[in-house]
């Protein structure tokens, strides 16, 4: 006689929300100056109007997270980076700015779409705990027991800046997909967790050293873009871009395993900033 076995989870209700964490859009605009040509100054006043009202990040049912920013670069003039957990408040924005009075002339050239994730490679409390005691750090000495309760504490709140971030108002932004290749000489999937934990481990060693100028959020996109992670820079100066970036490449994880989309660098700007930037108020 067969047994019954344990009681199945309950599916979630269907939902286009995560049970976790937010949808991230990235999406960069290029001017078409013919177009913006066939518009009076009376017109451009009045899109710009719209459009300002549209990214105002106070106005009801706007997203969690926005900002805007101008782009150097002949591939997009301006650009925006848009965080909530109901993907429709993101393609809200799309589609306003669409059909707004300015719409015709800004033409969406590049967008990535992701969510935001806690790696499998953060450490729980307990994984990090065994490190230390890998390491010949007795349970017993003051100084593990002071490093375990103080990353204890710490997770929490970066497990949700992970989910839920807070977006810096540092003066630049840089944004590039990736991937980890599959190459059969170097296959990142057929590595054992462990191997990958400590290549990923080696990494975030790297870039704590960059604490305090660049702040770095890394979303998902397998099934939802052409690339597996976004990644999202904000740095105090842009020569910090370069520097992690750089630094980072020569890290097993970045330099054997990883593969790089194209990058945009950007500028943090009001959008009033960035409309006055662009020639359109």
């Amino acid at each position: 006689m067969n047994r019954p076995g344990p009681p199945a989870e309950p599916l979630p209700e269907p939902t286009i929300e995560l049970r976790e964490g937010w949808h991230c859009l990235h999406i960069y605009y290029a001017v078409d100056a013919a177009a913006l040509q066939s518009f009076s100054t009376a017109d451009r006043a009045a899109g710009v109007a719209e459009l300002n009202e549209l990214f105002n990040s106070e106005r009801p049912g706007a997203p969690e997270r926005l900002q805007t920013f101008v782009t150097s670069g002949h591939r997009a003039d301006f650009g925006l980076m848009l965080l909530d957990k109901d993907p429709l408040k993101l393609d809200a924005i799309k589609q306003g700015i669409r059909g707004s009075k300015l719409g015709s002339a800004l033409k969406p050239i590049y967008s990535f779409v992701s969510i935001t994730e806690i790696s499998e490679y953060v450490p729980t409390t307990e994984q990090y705990a065994e490190k230390l005691r890998s390491t010949g750090i007795s349970p017993q000495d003051p100084a593990y027991q002071a490093k375990v309760k103080a990353y204890e504490q710490r997770l929490p709140m970066m497990n949700k800046q992970r989910l839920y971030p807070d977006m810096p108002e540092w003066p630049v932004i840089c944004f590039y997909p990736m991937n980890k290749i599959r190459h059969p000489n170097a296959n990142w999937y057929q590595l054992p967790f462990e191997k990958r934990s400590a290549l990923m481990a080696e990494h975030a060693t790297s870039g704590i050293k960059f604490a305090g100028k660049v702040s770095q959020l890394i979303t998902a996109s397998t099934g939802f873009d052409d690339w597996e992670w976004g990644v999202t820079l904000w740095a105090r100066t842009p020569e910090f871009i370069k520097e992690i970036v750089y630094t980072m490449r020569f890290d097993e994880a970045s330099a054997r395993y990883a593969e790089f989309g194209p990058f945009y660098i950007g500028y943090l700007k009001t959008p009033e900033e960035v409309f006055q930037h662009l020639g359109l108020s």
